[in-house]
């Protein structure tokens, strides 16, 4: 009996130490650790540390060749699925022709066309970005 409290022992007080040093945690500890770790801002409501994010973000400033670098170049740059090549007059041209111009460029741009995702991908992006782009990318006027 008395090997057998001995063979129990060593691991019960490994036991006991650790829940020891389990608890020595602070509640700062705890409290950090159950920080959440992000949130939720409120258009029109005060939202502390977002400022940054807003000025690292950029802005709202898009040029047509920002667009067309970070959105439509993928596709457009090499043709890839049938997609108008980038400065291709003759396809753009077609495919203006057929849709009802620039303007009917755009509405296919907005609602999506055959793999290209609604606004190519740039859900933030303004109708006039996208027309900036197009306009840009075609030389249509």
């Amino acid at each position: 009996m008395n090997l057998i409290m001995k063979m129990l022992a060593a691991p019960a007080t490994v036991l006991a130490l650790w829940a020891v040093s389990a608890q020595a945690a602070t509640n700062d500890d705890i409290a950090k650790r159950l920080e959440p770790v992000g949130q939720v801002c409120v258009q029109g409501k005060e939202c502390k540390g977002m400022e940054v994010a807003a000025s690292a973000g950029g802005g709202d400033a898009k040029t047509p060749d920002s667009v067309i670098a970070k959105h439509c170049n993928a596709c457009h740059g090499t043709g890839l699925l049938g997609a108008p090549k980038i400065g291709d007059a003759a396809a753009w041209g077609e495919r203006a022709k057929k849709e009802g111009g620039v303007d009917g460029l755009l509405a296919k741009a907005i609602s999506g066309l055959n793999a290209m995702p609604p606004k190519g991908t740039c859900a933030d992006c303004s109708d006039d970005d996208l027309k900036g782009a197009i306009q840009k990318m075609s030389g249509l006027k």
